[in-house]
């Protein structure tokens, strides 16, 4: 499937391919205006979207808040913006981009190669927006690095330097895939507002506590597991290719773009019928592979492999600080929010959701500005391999 968003100007492309080709980000060029036009898009709900809006919609409660609180605020109210189109898109993505369902199938007879090697613009599209996101955290974590930490800082650029693998292309397939990683970012935003508005223990935090709890284990560690086990049997497939450094199918599709071969037939065997999208669609496959292409470096396959195995760890332990949290409540075990919370908002019985959020909160991130730190791991997208490293 095509970019569906139309191309950059060529001065732009000009502008910058020369890094982008010096990088080994051959398609990043022709991605290029959608990272700068999702880091203006979230850049501008954090600065002039959500203050205007927050102070139209919550008079009482949002000019009140202290500059810490309200910093938070405007980067979940980003978070939120950024999970909800992104996580769209990648659905829509992966239900309409034939050209890269045909990897997925391996009806090619070379699907694992391919999920490695190739490249749709449509899934290019996912990784612009994801890397904006992540330029745009990066700024926002170094702005406000009193208010996140050096973690939060340290993982933005982490995650945006594995994100651009994309780019090569690498895993261009599996962009959309780990994308989906964040369906469940949007409960932990409406959980964390929902604090904030004062609707602690209401029926909307619990159901929505409920539906957070169900998508977190489906999304991330059902899908995210299986997933990482796909990456990691064709990151070795691809580790291990002939002694040229490549399969003879790359060479063979490479070499029937060429001007004077026909592209009618696709890589699947299915004709084109003369569609002109669809033979563009088709070629763009393996543009970006060729007789110079080598196997996986072994220390990018490392550095991905590596990421997504410690990301996946950390998801585990988290949902089962999430269940231990379950069995000391209906244990009848004593549980205390933390003591600004209680001094903001009137006393009530807090609720299971309520116990089970603070009571992960307090063990996985403890110390000096501890709660600002806990508001920041609500706030952030995930990458391919990692995704959501910082924010899960």
């Amino acid at each position: 499937m095509l970019d569906p968003l139309p191309p950059p100007p060529p001065w732009l492309v000009a502008l910058v391919k020369p890094a982008c080709d010096a990088l080994s980000l051959p398609t990043l060029a022709y991605h290029i205006h959608e990272v700068l036009f999702a880091f203006v898009l979230y850049q501008t709900t954090q600065s002039i979207i959500s203050p205007v809006l927050s102070n139209v919609l919550f008079p009482d409660i949002y000019p009140k808040l202290n500059k810490r609180t309200r910093i938070n605020w405007d980067v979940h109210a980003v978070s939120l913006v950024q999970s909800c189109l992104i996580n769209s898109l990648a659905l829509w993505v992966m239900w309409t981009d034939e050209e890269r369902s045909a990897m997925g199938s391996d009806r090619t007879g070379k699907g694992s190669v391919e999920r490695i090697y190739g490249y749709t613009g449509a899934s290019g599209l996912i990784q612009a927006f994801a890397t904006g996101y992540f330029v745009w955290d990066i700024v926002v974590s170094t702005r406000y690095l009193k208010v996140f930490g050096i973690g939060i800082w340290l993982h933005a650029v982490t995650a945006l330097s594995v994100f651009s693998f994309g780019f090569r292309p690498f895993c261009n397939y599996y962009g959309p895939v780990f994308i989906l990683y964040e369906l469940s970012s949007p409960f932990l935003n409406v959980h964390w507002f929902c604090d904030k508005l004062n609707m602690t223990g209401s029926k909307l935090q619990w159901y929505n506590g409920m539906l957070l709890l169900v998508m977190f284990f489906s999304c991330r560690l059902v899908w995210g597991t299986y997933q990482s086990l796909r990456v990691y049997q064709d990151v070795w497939h691809a580790m291990h290719l002939d002694a040229k450094g490549q399969p003879p199918f790359i060479r063979e599709v490479h070499e029937s773009n060429l001007p004077g071969h026909s592209i009618f037939v696709p890589r699947d065997g299915q004709l084109c019928l003369g569609d002109t999208s669809c033979i563009r669609a088709q070629s763009e496959v393996m543009k970006f592979t060729g007789p110079e292409t080598l196997a996986v470096p072994i220390w990018l396959a490392g550095i991905y492999l590596v990421s997504n195995l410690v990301l996946n760890s950390l998801n585990f332990y988290w949902f089962a600080k999430m269940i231990e949290t379950v069995r000391k409540r209906f244990q009848g075990k004593p549980h205390d929010e933390f003591a600004n919370e209680r001094e903001r908002r009137p006393k009530r019985t807090p609720s299971m959701v309520e116990q089970m959020a603070s009571e992960l909160d307090k063990e996985t991130l403890s110390g000096p500005d501890s709660e600002e730190k806990i508001e920041a791991v609500g706030r952030s997208t995930a990458v391919p391999v990692d995704g959501e490293l910082k924010k899960r």
